[in-house]
């Protein structure tokens, strides 16, 4: 069960791959300045989470109008992550969660038949650190209300 709208959001450091080799990405370091937007996923190079990823690459510019940073998590390592947006041209900031820390911190651990994986669940975390959006989709299949998530980053 994710945690719930109103918890103050749990910090974290993950890795991302970018031209200049891996970068920690601060949760807290967006606290004060902009809203953040965690879009956990399964796994790289799966149907699903592909097309999630290239919609909400094609809208960056709508989240970025909202303040928002967007950040997609899975339990893959970077250079999986990496070759994967290279493939499909992914332009969200893919942070890699490979001990699952984050995803348990958050709620949205689940068994998977080849281990344990982040469930697709999407949260927006305000300027103060707390939680304002929360939901974990009924299925790996079915992706996030993205109008409720713009909605929360709206008000």
């Amino acid at each position: 069960m994710p945690i719930a709208v109103g918890t103050k959001a749990p910090d974290f450091t993950l890795k991302t791959r970018t031209a200049e080799g891996l970068k920690d990405v601060r949760l807290s370091d967006h606290f004060g300045r902009k809203q953040t937007v965690l879009l956990f996923f399964p796994a790289v190079f799966t149907g699903v989470c592909t097309q999630e990823m290239c919609d909400q690459t094609s809208g960056l510019g709508d989240y970025e109008k909202l303040g928002a940073a967007v950040y997609g998590v899975s339990v893959d390592g970077p250079a999986a992550q990496e070759a994967w947006a290279k493939q499909h041209k992914i332009g969200v900031t893919l942070l890699s969660d490979l001990n699952k820390t984050v995803a348990k911190a958050y709620g949205v651990l689940v068994a998977g038949s080849a281990g344990d994986v982040a469930a697709r669940a999407a949260f927006v975390i305000n300027r103060d650190g707390l939680v304002t959006y929360a939901e974990q989709t009924p299925t790996m299949k079915d992706l996030p209300n993205f109008a409720a998530i713009k909605a929360a980053l709206a008000s």
